[in-house]
């Protein structure tokens, strides 16, 4: 179902010496990572998990390939040095294309995360996932309500190709690829009392038809399950990337959309009776057992005080009795929204958490991209890399036109009790 995963030589897990990442964070001087001073001892043994909207999609198929082809293309350079700087064990890029033939995400690996930039060490990754993706994936159905059938809207994801805007996932760990489940075909209609969006026009009428609810699915790109082994643990790796609300209109279709596909998450998590409904594209039904470890990530497009997804979407994860939030923070995050002002200045959450830099006037900087891992796991640190202007890095992440992203790197580092 495609399912795919790359092993390199095992010496490349080696990378980092015999120094643990956080300890090895500290040595190339992140200060944007805080590691409390008791957990730092020589016995400890933290893996950092990163998620990162690296913003590598492009307008056309084959685009990224033509990019990355060649090691000298300008922003996958600048967004290898982020991610070299940080240094992440297992590595989520959200909007980066996906291709058949896996192409793009073993370019990167190899032209630019592979090689050192501007002095940083390579990100070494013998292991990547990637698989496809709903955006751009032609539905049939006129699912904006516009009056035509065809275009990105219509896409079962938003998308002007099959692929854009999709995901990878890079680990220094084994991936247990038998192991992984996607639920890219999962239809919205299927989850138990779903925001479906009504008609704001005919009352007590749906947005879709009867024929569309039958075919609709929840993931705007997909949801996946990657369990990552590290040592004799295994880590179940749960990445997505909900659709932004916005962009739509009164029937608030997107804003449900991504409500909804934050919460199947929360549901798979708890398992049980709670996530009997949830079904997988092998068939597999069920989430996960209460004992198992797991990482959130991705950009899930909900920020828990601004911006415009529906009240209570995020906290459906950040609120739940499974999870553990170490709410990364960042001074420049706090700078940034300082300097741009704007819309900034009227929003009730505590910049210093916001993880993208969006249009001043309309949205302002939020917090949108997250790493949130279970209670079974203990969390040594926590960080998002956004530097002051005029610190080393700040080059990296600048202002519009952006030389990376909108989006900030979020990391976490965790110990893996009994690993």
């Amino acid at each position: 179902m495609g399912r795919w995963t790359v092993a390199a030589v095992a010496a490349a897990v080696l990378a980092v010496g015999t120094l643990s990442p956080a300890q090895a964070g500290a040595a190339r001087g992140l200060s944007s990572l805080v590691i409390a001073p008791e957990d730092q001892g020589a016995d400890q043994k933290g893996i950092r998990f990163a998620t990162y909207n690296a913003s590598l999609n492009r307008a056309n198929p084959g685009d990224l390939i033509r990019d990355l082809a060649g090691p000298s293309n300008a922003q996958a350079k600048a967004v290898a040095q982020v991610i070299q700087a940080n240094q992440p064990d297992v590595l989520l890029l959200n909007e980066f294309d996906y291709d058949a033939g896996h192409e793009a995400a073993e370019l990167f690996r190899t032209h630019y995360l592979g090689v050192g930039q501007q002095g940083q060490a390579p990100a070494d990754y013998p292991y990547f996932y990637t698989a496809p993706s709903n955006t751009g994936v032609t539905s049939g159905f006129d699912l904006n309500n516009d009056g035509s059938v065809g275009g990105p809207e219509d896409a079962y994801g938003y998308g002007t190709f099959e692929g854009q805007y999709g995901m990878v996932v890079y680990s220094k760990y084994p991936i247990d690829e038998e192991e992984v489940r996607t639920f890219q075909n999962f239809r919205w209609s299927d989850m138990p009392d779903a925001r479906l969006p009504a008609d704001p026009v005919v009352q007590d009428s749906g947005w879709f038809s009867a024929d569309e609810l039958a075919e609709v699915r929840l993931s705007s790109k997909s949801h996946w399950d990657v369990p990552v082994t590290v040592g004799r643990s295994t880590v179940h790796v749960l990445v997505s990337h909900p659709t932004p609300p916005a962009f739509d209109g009164s029937e608030d279709r997107n804003g449900k959309r991504n409500s909804d596909e934050i919460r199947l998450w929360a549901d798979y998590i708890r398992g049980g009776e709670t996530a009997r409904y949830i079904y997988d594209d092998d068939g597999g039904y069920g989430g996960l057992a209460r004992s198992e470890r797991f990482v959130i990530l991705g950009d899930l497009n909900s920020d828990p005080r601004d911006g415009d997804s529906l009240r209570g979407s995020i906290d459906q994860l950040l609120k739940n009795e499974l999870v553990q939030d170490p709410r990364p923070a960042a001074d420049g995050a706090a700078e940034a929204s300082a300097l741009q002002g704007a819309a900034n200045a009227g929003h009730r959450g505590d910049p210093r958490h916001d993880t993208a830099d969006f249009e001043d006037q309309g949205v302002g900087n939020l917090r949108a991209d997250y790493v949130l891992p279970s209670k079974t796991l203990k969390v040594l640190g926590s960080g998002i890399y956004w530097p002051k202007v005029g610190t080393p890095g700040s080059e990296l992440t600048g202002i519009f036109p952006f030389p990376t992203s909108d989006h900030r790197l979020v990391s976490v580092d965790v110990l893996l009790r009994n690993q």
